[in-house]
């Protein structure tokens, strides 16, 4: 599959609202605010040369449609504040061409992604807490042994606003998980039935089997196993991703003498690697994290607390020129690999992708 490449830019604001569609009784309707966090996804257009400013011509685009929005009461500006069409207030707002997705975060656990047909994937984000075992790994494997994690899980639901003012309500998402949180929480995942090998895959799936038919418009289970890793399932396919903490001393070679960029500075970067492969039966899962992990630890060696900047294979050290690096040194050792982030601040980075894009993840 070809490559495509995206930039990815993020910037946050304070305001209050409130959505006086809902009943008088839901909190929602009670003027209240957030701290929202704003994330735009643009398709880079390959058949002009790139500079690296991608990501700059992004971020500077996106803080102009979002300062207006900073310290104001949303209900002048938008009619009805959402996060859906707070998101769509922004998409409508942006010079930047190709945009594939917005995502609006009103809260550390919930928010909605636009994908780029203008459908909105509302997301929320639940936490529970229990103990696990692999019973089918090889013998002296640590995940055969009793352990346990604070698993989170986020589901999307999809949901088309053409046909509604406010879209899937939270609480809907909410009710639909009530049931399975006292399932799982504070228990051991492999006494219950249908989790007998409770990987994060086999995780993501038994819970779609249980949600699907309360929630008909899920399009996406993610399953947390660390703060680092995770699976997601759509009802047809599995995706694993595994995050990276890299730190590393660049200088920019493409800016001007008198640009900041031009001397040697850093970032603590966000790499996250997406892999695809097919669910082993036996295993019930795709790839092992600890394989992606010892796979990936040569590129990782070369990046963190390394100059970036004496790597004679790199012509800048722009995030997208890291990314294609890292893409094309990871090939031959993992090559499930489809798809490589690179954030070099929260939320803005660049994203290189040659499969399916797949969910968005909040940053």
């Amino acid at each position: 599959m070809s490559e495509s490449i995206f930039v990815t830019a993020s910037t946050s604001f304070e305001a209050a609202c409130q959505i006086d569609v809902f009943d008088q009784a839901h909190r929602a309707h009670r003027l209240h605010g957030h701290s929202y966090q704003v994330t735009v996804r643009a398709t880079v257009d390959q058949s002009k040369p790139l500079g690296g400013e991608e990501l700059t011509v992004a971020c500077e685009d996106l803080f102009r449609v979002c300062k207006p929005l900073d310290f104001r009461y949303l209900n002048d500006i938008i009619e009805i504040p959402t996060d859906e069409n707070i998101a769509r207030y922004v998409w409508r707002n942006l010079k930047i061409s190709d945009i594939n997705s917005i995502g609006l975060r009103s809260q550390s656990n919930e928010g909605v992604h636009l994908d780029g047909q203008g459908f909105a994937h509302v997301w929320r984000k639940f936490r529970f807490e229990a103990a696990h075992q692999l019973p089918k790994v090889p013998k002296g494997h640590k995940c055969g042994r009793m352990h346990g994690h604070g698993f989170e899980v986020i589901l999307h639901t999809l949901t088309n606003l053409d046909n509604s003012s406010h879209g899937v309500d939270y609480d809907e998402i909410d009710g639909a998980w009530t049931e399975l949180y006292d399932t799982l929480n504070h228990n051991c995942l492999n006494d219950i039935q249908g989790l007998e090998n409770p990987t994060s895959e086999m995780i993501s799936f038994w819970l779609w089997s249980r949600l699907k038919r309360k929630l008909p418009h899920l399009s996406w289970v993610t399953v947390y196993e660390t703060a680092s890793s995770g699976a997601h399932y759509n009802g047809t396919d599995f995706r694993i991703w595994k995050d990276f903490s890299i730190d590393s001393a660049i200088r920019r070679k493409r800016v001007a003498q008198s640009d900041a960029r031009s001397r040697i500075h850093g970032h603590t970067y966000l790499c996250r690697l997406h892999l695809t492969a097919p669910l082993d039966q036996v295993l019930g899962w795709t790839i092992d994290y600890g394989d992606v992990k010892e796979k990936f630890k040569p590129i990782f060696d070369k990046l963190d607390h390394q100059p970036l900047y004496e790597i004679a294979e790199l012509s800048d050290n722009d995030p997208l020129s890291i990314a294609r690096w890292i893409k094309t040194n990871s090939s031959l050792s993992l090559p499930e690999l489809e798809r490589v982030d690179l954030y070099e601040t929260r939320g803005c980075g660049v994203t290189v992708d040659w499969g399916n894009l797949g969910p968005a993840l909040p940053i």
